[in-house]
């Protein structure tokens, strides 16, 4: 008798594990690993720098990245290790990049591409946040209002959802800006940000695209899909995606989940 229910028991428990796997709220973890990584080419493998916080091509004509991606989860968010401020070159980057020279005295900003904030849970985080590697040109009132508005809206989703995937960069169209510093480095006509999360009715992402300068508007008057960002761009974002859903989530965006 005690034999024929331990077997139950065992039964019953393998449903239930097989049951709790297979609901959307975990499989969110299912090697989602580095889905917020866009596609690249091998070209730009050798400018592909991976850190404990973010991951980075670096556009070496321009000296600013192509791209930065990062998962940012809750317990990020939630880090306490205080801003560095302290601005360096990449050590891990051999090519030409720019440095702290280029931006002094240039009347443009060194905006972050992944936020320090987003960097707080450990030192090296940090640190690695502050390299000039994923930093680009932006216009301080830009980079202290609706980019900063937006940097904290990835935050309040990833709390929300338990994490968000994140890839930004700058846009370079007319080069209307020109260059800066010794380096040269190019200062971007505008900046995009796409975001992916998981939620209990499957993924949903959305896109924004914000010129470099000055104002102040509503975050949905900078929203557009991802397809849109992709245009503009010429990068793949969420490739790891199945060919369904990633067709379906960049091709629109739902109002109710990301612009309340």
């Amino acid at each position: 008798m005690k034999k024929g229910l331990l077997k139950l028991l065992v039964f019953i428990g393998a449903c239930l594990i097989l049951w709790w796997c297979k609901t959307p709220s975990h499989t969110s973890r299912q090697s989602i690993d580095k889905l917020e990584i866009p596609a690249y080419t091998e070209a730009s493998y050798k400018k592909h720098l991976v850190y404990e916080g973010y991951e980075v091509v670096l556009n070496e004509n321009y000296r600013i990245p192509e791209w930065v991606a990062y998962e940012l989860t809750d317990e990020e968010v939630s880090g306490t290790n205080p801003r560095s401020n302290h601005f360096r070159t990449d050590p891990n980057f051999y090519g030409k990049q720019a440095d702290d020279n280029d931006y002094r005295n240039s009347g443009w900003d060194r905006g972050h591409m992944a936020p320090a904030a987003d960097m707080k849970l450990t030192e090296q985080m940090m640190r690695e946040s502050f390299y000039f590697t994923n930093i680009c040109p932006q216009n301080h009132n830009l980079n202290s209002g609706d980019w900063k508005a937006l940097e904290d809206m990835v935050r309040d989703y990833a709390n929300k959802y338990g994490n968000i995937y994140v890839t930004c960069g700058p846009i370079v169209t007319d080069n209307q800006y020109g260059s800066i510093g010794r380096n040269k480095v190019t200062v971007p006509d505008a900046f995009y940000k796409v975001m992916l999360i998981q939620t209990p009715n499957g993924f949903e992402s959305i896109g924004f695209i914000m010129d470099n300068k000055a104002g102040h508007k509503p975050l949905s008057t900078y929203a557009v899909t991802v397809d849109e960002v992709e245009s503009k761009t010429g990068l793949d974002f969420f490739p790891a995606l199945s060919d369904d859903v990633e067709s379906r989530v960049e091709s629109t965006y739902n109002s109710l989940i990301w612009l309340k």
